[in-house]
Protein backbone atom coordinates (compact mmCIF):
# COMPACT_ATOMS: atom_id res chain seq x y z
CA UNK A 1 0.00 0.00 0.00
CA UNK A 2 1.05 3.16 -1.10
CA UNK A 3 -1.27 5.60 0.72
CA UNK A 4 -3.83 4.83 4.36
CA UNK A 5 -5.95 7.04 6.47
CA UNK A 6 -6.29 6.82 10.26
CA UNK A 7 -9.53 8.11 11.67
CA UNK A 8 -11.11 8.15 15.31
CA UNK A 9 -15.04 7.20 15.89
CA UNK A 10 -17.23 6.99 18.66
CA UNK A 11 -16.82 8.38 21.68
CA UNK A 12 -13.51 9.79 22.68
CA UNK A 13 -10.90 7.59 25.16
CA UNK A 14 -6.99 8.50 26.51
CA UNK A 15 -4.35 7.09 24.67
CA UNK A 16 -6.16 7.36 20.76
CA UNK A 17 -3.66 9.91 20.03
CA UNK A 18 -0.68 7.46 21.06
CA UNK A 19 -2.39 4.77 18.61
CA UNK A 20 -2.23 8.09 16.19
CA UNK A 21 1.17 8.73 16.35
CA UNK A 22 1.63 5.14 16.49
CA UNK A 23 0.31 4.21 12.87
CA UNK A 24 1.62 7.73 11.16
CA UNK A 25 5.15 7.09 12.37
CA UNK A 26 4.71 3.20 11.36
CA UNK A 27 3.81 4.48 8.05
CA UNK A 28 5.79 7.06 7.52
CA UNK A 29 8.87 4.99 8.20
CA UNK A 30 7.93 2.37 5.58
CA UNK A 31 7.62 4.98 2.94
CA UNK A 32 3.47 4.58 3.03
CA UNK A 33 1.60 8.09 3.20
CA UNK A 34 -0.59 8.95 5.53
CA UNK A 35 -3.99 10.66 5.82
CA UNK A 36 -5.95 11.96 8.79
CA UNK A 37 -9.25 11.78 8.75
CA UNK A 38 -11.43 14.59 10.76
CA UNK A 39 -14.20 13.64 12.49
CA UNK A 40 -14.16 10.05 11.88
CA UNK A 41 -16.88 9.03 9.12
CA UNK A 42 -18.51 12.19 8.64
CA UNK A 43 -14.96 13.74 7.72
CA UNK A 44 -14.41 9.93 5.19
CA UNK A 45 -17.82 11.19 3.79
CA UNK A 46 -16.86 14.73 3.67
CA UNK A 47 -13.54 14.70 2.58
CA UNK A 48 -11.73 16.63 5.49
CA UNK A 49 -8.31 14.92 5.00
CA UNK A 50 -5.21 16.03 6.01
CA UNK A 51 -1.86 14.50 5.24
CA UNK A 52 0.64 13.90 8.39
CA UNK A 53 4.28 13.40 8.57
CA UNK A 54 6.46 12.09 11.58
CA UNK A 55 6.02 16.06 13.11
CA UNK A 56 2.36 16.05 12.62
CA UNK A 57 2.22 13.89 15.56
CA UNK A 58 5.06 15.34 18.31
CA UNK A 59 3.51 16.34 21.62
CA UNK A 60 0.47 14.29 21.23
CA UNK A 61 1.26 10.84 23.08
CA UNK A 62 0.56 12.31 26.19
CA UNK A 63 -2.81 14.13 25.80
CA UNK A 64 -6.20 12.93 26.39
CA UNK A 65 -8.86 13.09 23.46
CA UNK A 66 -8.37 12.33 19.95
CA UNK A 67 -5.92 15.02 17.99
CA UNK A 68 -8.62 13.84 14.82
CA UNK A 69 -11.71 14.68 16.30
CA UNK A 70 -14.24 11.97 17.20
CA UNK A 71 -18.30 12.09 15.79
CA UNK A 72 -21.11 9.56 15.61
CA UNK A 73 -22.27 9.77 12.23
CA UNK A 74 -25.88 8.02 11.23
CA UNK A 75 -25.61 8.94 7.54
CA UNK A 76 -23.05 6.60 7.02
CA UNK A 77 -24.68 3.58 8.01
CA UNK A 78 -26.79 4.30 4.64
CA UNK A 79 -26.06 3.10 1.05
CA UNK A 80 -25.35 6.65 0.03
CA UNK A 81 -23.22 7.40 3.07
CA UNK A 82 -21.09 4.45 2.40
CA UNK A 83 -20.68 5.26 -1.36
CA UNK A 84 -19.38 9.01 -0.71
CA UNK A 85 -17.18 7.47 1.96
CA UNK A 86 -15.58 5.01 -0.97
CA UNK A 87 -15.85 7.68 -3.56
CA UNK A 88 -13.87 9.60 -1.73
CA UNK A 89 -11.13 6.71 -0.94
CA UNK A 90 -10.86 6.24 -4.60
CA UNK A 91 -10.70 9.77 -5.31
CA UNK A 92 -7.85 10.59 -3.12
CA UNK A 93 -5.81 7.15 -3.11
CA UNK A 94 -6.62 5.40 -0.25
CA UNK A 95 -5.85 1.90 -0.25
CA UNK A 96 -6.41 1.26 3.53
CA UNK A 97 -8.08 2.91 6.60
CA UNK A 98 -7.39 2.07 10.25
CA UNK A 99 -10.14 3.03 12.75
CA UNK A 100 -10.05 3.62 16.32
CA UNK A 101 -13.65 3.16 18.24
CA UNK A 102 -16.17 0.52 19.59
CA UNK A 103 -18.19 -1.71 18.01
CA UNK A 104 -19.85 0.48 16.15
CA UNK A 105 -16.69 2.24 14.64
CA UNK A 106 -15.63 -1.70 13.35
CA UNK A 107 -19.08 -2.63 12.00
CA UNK A 108 -18.44 0.84 9.62
CA UNK A 109 -14.66 -0.99 9.23
CA UNK A 110 -16.73 -4.07 8.13
CA UNK A 111 -18.85 -2.77 5.75
CA UNK A 112 -15.94 -0.61 3.95
CA UNK A 113 -14.02 -3.65 4.15
CA UNK A 114 -16.42 -5.70 2.64
CA UNK A 115 -16.33 -2.89 -0.67
CA UNK A 116 -13.35 -3.18 -1.45
CA UNK A 117 -11.09 -0.59 1.01
CA UNK A 118 -9.40 -2.79 3.56
CA UNK A 119 -9.61 -1.34 6.84
CA UNK A 120 -7.76 -2.50 10.74
CA UNK A 121 -10.08 -1.53 13.81
CA UNK A 122 -8.31 -0.60 17.04
CA UNK A 123 -10.44 -1.25 19.85
CA UNK A 124 -10.59 2.68 21.85
CA UNK A 125 -13.02 3.00 24.38
CA UNK A 126 -13.00 3.50 28.08
CA UNK A 127 -16.09 0.99 28.91
CA UNK A 128 -13.24 -2.01 27.86
CA UNK A 129 -16.53 -4.16 26.42
CA UNK A 130 -15.03 -5.30 23.15
CA UNK A 131 -15.40 -9.12 23.03
CA UNK A 132 -12.48 -10.26 21.67
CA UNK A 133 -10.38 -8.28 23.66
CA UNK A 134 -9.13 -8.65 27.09
CA UNK A 135 -7.86 -4.46 27.03
CA UNK A 136 -8.95 -2.12 25.10
CA UNK A 137 -7.27 1.59 24.88
CA UNK A 138 -8.58 4.22 27.69
CA UNK A 139 -10.01 1.73 30.25
CA UNK A 140 -6.90 1.62 32.61
CA UNK A 141 -7.10 5.90 32.41
CA UNK A 142 -10.79 6.06 33.02
CA UNK A 143 -10.14 3.31 35.82
CA UNK A 144 -7.33 5.45 37.44
CA UNK A 145 -9.66 8.76 37.01
CA UNK A 146 -12.33 7.20 38.76
CA UNK A 147 -10.46 6.35 41.93
CA UNK A 148 -9.01 9.85 42.14
CA UNK A 149 -12.42 11.24 42.16
CA UNK A 150 -14.00 8.65 44.58
CA UNK A 151 -11.41 8.99 47.02
CA UNK A 152 -11.80 12.50 46.91
CA UNK A 153 -15.43 11.84 47.43
CA UNK A 154 -14.64 9.47 49.89
CA UNK A 155 -12.62 12.24 52.14
CA UNK A 156 -15.64 14.37 52.68
CA UNK A 157 -18.01 11.44 52.51
CA UNK A 158 -15.84 10.24 56.20
CA UNK A 159 -16.08 13.74 57.42
CA UNK A 160 -19.41 13.80 57.33
CA UNK A 161 -20.11 10.34 58.21
CA UNK A 162 -22.14 10.14 54.41
CA UNK A 163 -23.20 7.74 51.98
CA UNK A 164 -21.74 8.65 48.53
CA UNK A 165 -24.01 6.85 45.84
CA UNK A 166 -21.63 6.91 42.57
CA UNK A 167 -22.62 6.69 39.25
CA UNK A 168 -19.74 5.88 36.82
CA UNK A 169 -19.34 5.05 32.54
CA UNK A 170 -20.91 1.67 31.22
CA UNK A 171 -24.35 2.09 30.07
CA UNK A 172 -24.45 -1.84 29.06
CA UNK A 173 -21.09 -2.91 30.14
CA UNK A 174 -20.39 -2.87 33.75
CA UNK A 175 -16.35 -3.41 33.75
CA UNK A 176 -15.67 0.00 34.99
CA UNK A 177 -18.02 -0.27 37.95
CA UNK A 178 -17.00 -3.60 39.21
CA UNK A 179 -13.14 -3.26 38.89
CA UNK A 180 -13.19 0.80 40.10
CA UNK A 181 -15.55 -0.52 42.81
CA UNK A 182 -13.44 -3.21 44.50
CA UNK A 183 -10.39 -0.59 43.84
CA UNK A 184 -11.85 2.55 45.90
CA UNK A 185 -13.62 -0.93 48.64
CA UNK A 186 -17.35 0.10 47.69
CA UNK A 187 -19.76 -1.36 49.96
CA UNK A 188 -22.37 -2.43 47.40
CA UNK A 189 -21.19 -2.71 43.61
CA UNK A 190 -24.37 -2.26 40.97
CA UNK A 191 -23.65 -3.26 37.60
CA UNK A 192 -26.46 -4.09 34.39
CA UNK A 193 -24.84 -8.07 34.15
CA UNK A 194 -25.86 -9.52 37.64
CA UNK A 195 -29.22 -8.89 38.97
CA UNK A 196 -29.63 -7.15 42.02
CA UNK A 197 -31.73 -6.35 44.78
CA UNK A 198 -31.77 -3.03 46.41
CA UNK A 199 -33.02 -3.93 49.76
CA UNK A 200 -30.63 -7.02 49.73
CA UNK A 201 -27.21 -5.77 47.98
CA UNK A 202 -27.46 -2.32 49.45
CA UNK A 203 -29.22 -1.81 52.37
CA UNK A 204 -28.89 -4.63 54.17
CA UNK A 205 -25.30 -4.65 53.68
CA UNK A 206 -25.38 -0.97 55.20
CA UNK A 207 -27.00 -2.17 58.46
CA UNK A 208 -24.39 -4.50 58.97
CA UNK A 209 -21.45 -2.82 58.64
CA UNK A 210 -23.25 0.04 60.56
CA UNK A 211 -23.06 -2.67 63.33
CA UNK A 212 -19.51 -3.30 63.53
CA UNK A 213 -18.78 0.80 63.64
CA UNK A 214 -18.72 1.94 60.04
CA UNK A 215 -20.14 5.20 59.32
CA UNK A 216 -19.55 6.04 55.93
CA UNK A 217 -20.05 4.54 52.50
CA UNK A 218 -19.53 4.09 48.83
CA UNK A 219 -22.06 2.68 46.55
CA UNK A 220 -20.88 2.43 42.95
CA UNK A 221 -23.66 2.46 39.98
CA UNK A 222 -22.96 1.97 36.78
CA UNK A 223 -24.73 4.51 34.31
CA UNK A 224 -27.28 1.46 32.71
CA UNK A 225 -28.73 0.99 35.76
CA UNK A 226 -29.11 4.93 36.29
CA UNK A 227 -31.35 6.40 39.40
CA UNK A 228 -28.41 7.53 41.64
CA UNK A 229 -30.96 10.43 43.09
CA UNK A 230 -33.63 8.07 43.63
CA UNK A 231 -31.61 5.48 45.37
CA UNK A 232 -29.59 8.22 47.83
CA UNK A 233 -33.12 9.03 48.68
CA UNK A 234 -33.92 5.47 49.16
CA UNK A 235 -30.93 4.82 51.18
CA UNK A 236 -31.09 8.07 53.58
CA UNK A 237 -34.48 7.28 54.12
CA UNK A 238 -34.56 3.84 55.34
CA UNK A 239 -30.71 4.12 57.10
CA UNK A 240 -31.01 7.34 58.69
CA UNK A 241 -27.32 7.95 57.04
CA UNK A 242 -26.97 11.39 54.97
CA UNK A 243 -26.53 10.10 51.63
CA UNK A 244 -25.59 12.23 48.68
CA UNK A 245 -26.01 11.10 44.74
CA UNK A 246 -22.48 12.14 42.53
CA UNK A 247 -22.53 11.56 38.80
CA UNK A 248 -19.01 11.76 37.50
CA UNK A 249 -19.79 12.47 34.15
CA UNK A 250 -17.53 12.79 31.17
CA UNK A 251 -14.86 13.92 33.32
CA UNK A 252 -14.23 10.06 33.19
CA UNK A 253 -13.45 10.22 29.01
CA UNK A 254 -10.38 12.69 29.48
CA UNK A 255 -7.27 13.28 30.82
CA UNK A 256 -3.67 12.18 29.99
CA UNK A 257 -3.64 8.50 29.19
CA UNK A 258 -1.37 6.13 31.53
CA UNK A 259 1.55 4.06 30.70
CA UNK A 260 -0.50 1.40 30.16
CA UNK A 261 -3.02 3.22 27.99
CA UNK A 262 0.25 4.17 25.85
CA UNK A 263 2.44 1.63 25.23
CA UNK A 264 -0.71 -0.98 24.42
CA UNK A 265 -2.27 1.99 21.63
CA UNK A 266 1.13 2.24 20.36
CA UNK A 267 1.95 -1.68 20.03
CA UNK A 268 -2.00 -1.52 18.31
CA UNK A 269 -1.30 1.17 15.90
CA UNK A 270 1.89 -0.49 15.12
CA UNK A 271 0.60 -3.24 14.37
CA UNK A 272 -2.26 -1.90 12.41
CA UNK A 273 -0.26 -0.46 10.27
CA UNK A 274 1.76 -4.21 9.61
CA UNK A 275 -1.50 -5.93 8.64
CA UNK A 276 -1.87 -3.40 5.71
CA UNK A 277 1.32 -3.54 4.28
CA UNK A 278 0.99 -7.11 4.29
CA UNK A 279 -2.89 -6.72 2.29
CA UNK A 280 -4.89 -7.65 4.98
CA UNK A 281 -7.58 -6.05 6.12
CA UNK A 282 -11.12 -6.67 7.55
CA UNK A 283 -9.46 -6.90 11.19
CA UNK A 284 -9.64 -6.41 14.51
CA UNK A 285 -5.94 -6.04 16.16
CA UNK A 286 -6.58 -6.94 20.27
CA UNK A 287 -4.75 -7.67 23.47
CA UNK A 288 -5.41 -11.27 24.77
CA UNK A 289 -3.38 -12.90 27.68
CA UNK A 290 -1.06 -9.66 27.21
CA UNK A 291 -0.18 -10.39 23.46
CA UNK A 292 -1.22 -8.68 20.52
CA UNK A 293 -3.17 -10.87 18.55
CA UNK A 294 -5.66 -10.05 15.17
CA UNK A 295 -9.30 -11.52 14.80
CA UNK A 296 -11.51 -11.37 11.59
CA UNK A 297 -13.88 -8.47 12.08
CA UNK A 298 -17.00 -10.52 11.52
CA UNK A 299 -15.91 -13.03 13.53
CA UNK A 300 -14.50 -9.89 16.46
CA UNK A 301 -18.01 -9.01 15.96
CA UNK A 302 -20.14 -11.90 16.77
CA UNK A 303 -18.43 -12.92 20.02
CA UNK A 304 -19.80 -11.79 23.57
CA UNK A 305 -17.95 -10.74 27.06
CA UNK A 306 -19.17 -11.75 30.03
CA UNK A 307 -18.26 -9.93 33.41
CA UNK A 308 -16.10 -12.19 35.71
CA UNK A 309 -18.71 -13.16 37.98
CA UNK A 310 -15.35 -14.56 40.63
CA UNK A 311 -14.23 -11.31 40.62
CA UNK A 312 -18.23 -9.51 41.69
CA UNK A 313 -18.21 -11.99 44.37
CA UNK A 314 -14.59 -11.14 45.32
CA UNK A 315 -15.82 -7.21 45.54
CA UNK A 316 -19.13 -8.70 47.72
CA UNK A 317 -17.26 -10.60 50.45
CA UNK A 318 -14.34 -8.39 51.17
CA UNK A 319 -16.32 -4.83 51.05
CA UNK A 320 -18.57 -5.46 53.62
Amino acid sequence: MKKIGVLTSGGDAPGMNAAIRAVVRTACVNGIEVYGIKRGYNGLMNGDLEQMTLRSVSDIIHRGGTMLYSARSPEFKTEEGMQRAIDVCHSRGIEGVVVIGGDGSFRGARDLSLRGIPCIGLPGTIDNDIACCDYTIGYDTCMNTIMQMVDRVRDTSESHDRCSVIEVMGRSAGYLALNSGIAVGATSILIPEIEYDIERDVIERMRRTQKTGKRHFIIIVAEGIGGVEELAKRIEKETSVETRAVVLGHVQRGGSPTSRDRVVASQMGYAAVKLLMQGIGNRVVAMQKDQIVDYDIFEALQMSKTINSELYKIAYDISI
